[in-house]
């Protein structure tokens, strides 16, 4: 075992600070990451504070990882010392289930095994995330990181990547479609990069009139106010897809009602009370409602190697890690443009 630097919370109320962690040594089938940026979901936010129950301390969070590999096991094939590599939000799963059989890790029957928080089998303890200086993990699932990439722009990728990428894709989102955004935060500004580069007419959805150019600039063809009753009706009937990242309580039915016959709505974002659905929005119309976990390992490579096709990264805000609390304070307030960013090098002052 190893004992690494980390940045971890005691419990629900008390701030990230330093704290050492221990990591296994490289089996047979690892790969040994020298953590180099690590992104900053809302997820840890939520996770650190408790506020999703099931919180085990103390806790390490961080699941959109970019690093260089520094030791492989005497079996991996797929990695060598010096490769970039990524880990998002999984490091394992049972990979016997027909979930796991399909690619489908996320929906893992017996339990996906999640970056941090979840059941380590290796040292009877729990997972630890990327606010650490390396993390150790089984070449299964580990990520080939495209080279033409900005690596500090690429972490993010990691989850509010997938988490959009995975929708769209599911949804044969392409040419000639009319997709709609829903929301333009660290999910919704990567929806609209990913949309757009497949080859989808935008449409962003914002009750935040400053974000009109930031949309425009991010590739939307079409920018709505959504407190606006004559602009939305404008749309009604005329949607293939709609992708919701918001997870502030919301009129989903406002949004249902803009899809055409057989289009979707795919719900990301996560509101902390049940959204309030009129069924007739579904059954006139025969529309779909729905939502998405990330996506699998196979999917999340898929993933990154179409970003470094397209040189798709996401917009952010470099961070040291003793910053962390200030830019915890930040999401709350939804101060960031789009994604905070952690420079791991900061850990080592």
């Amino acid at each position: 075992m190893m004992k690494i630097n980390a940045y971890a919370v005691q419990n629900a109320t008390s701030p990230l600070a330093p704290f050492v962690i221990q990591r296994r040594d490289p089996t047979a089938h690892d790969v040994q990451i020298e953590i180099l940026y690590c992104g900053v979901c809302h997820s840890d936010l939520h996770i650190a504070r408790n506020e999703w129950q099931g919180t085990t301390y103390p806790c390490v969070p961080g699941h959109e990882i970019i690093g260089r590999v520094t030791k492989v096991g005497a079996q991996v094939s797929q990695f060598k010392e010096g490769d970039l590599a990524g880990v998002g939000c999984l490091v394992d799963s049972c990979r016997t289930c027909e979930n796991c059989e399909d690619d489908l890790e996320q929906f893992c029957e017996q339990g996906p095994i999640f970056t941090y928080n979840s059941p380590d089998k290796h040292s009877g303890g729990l997972t630890y995330g990327g606010y650490s200086e390396n993390v150790v993990v089984d070449e299964a699932f580990v990520l080939h990181i495209p080279e033409n990439l900005d690596l500090a722009a690429t972490a993010p990728l990691l989850c509010a990547g997938i988490t959009t990428y995975s929708p769209l894709r599911h949804n044969n989102v392409g040419q000639g479609q009319k997709v709609g955004v829903v929301g333009l935060g660290g999910l919704g500004h990567m929806g609209v990069k990913l949309a757009k580069a497949l080859g989808a007419h935008v449409v962003v959805f914002t009750h935040s009139p400053g974000k009109v150019k930031d949309a425009l600039r991010l590739g939307a063809d079409e920018v709505v106010n959504s407190n606006d009753e004559d602009a939305m009706k404008k749309h009604l009937n005329s949607f293939h897809f709609i992708l919701d990242t918001v997870s502030a309580q919301h009129d989903i039915n406002a949004y249902l009602l803009l899809l055409k016959r057989d289009g979707t709505l795919t719900q990301v974002g996560v509101p902390p009370e049940p959204l309030a659905l009129q069924v007739g929005s579904l059954i006139f119309g025969r529309r779909n409602f729905n939502g998405s976990l990330i996506g699998g390992i196979k999917e999340t490579q898929e993933m990154l190697d179409f970003c470094g096709e397209h040189n798709i990264t996401a917009d952010f805000e470099l961070i040291p890690i003793q910053k962390i609390i200030e830019a915890y304070d930040r999401l709350v307030k939804n101060d960031v443009k789009y994604r905070f960013v952690i420079d791991m090098a900061s850990l080592k002052k």
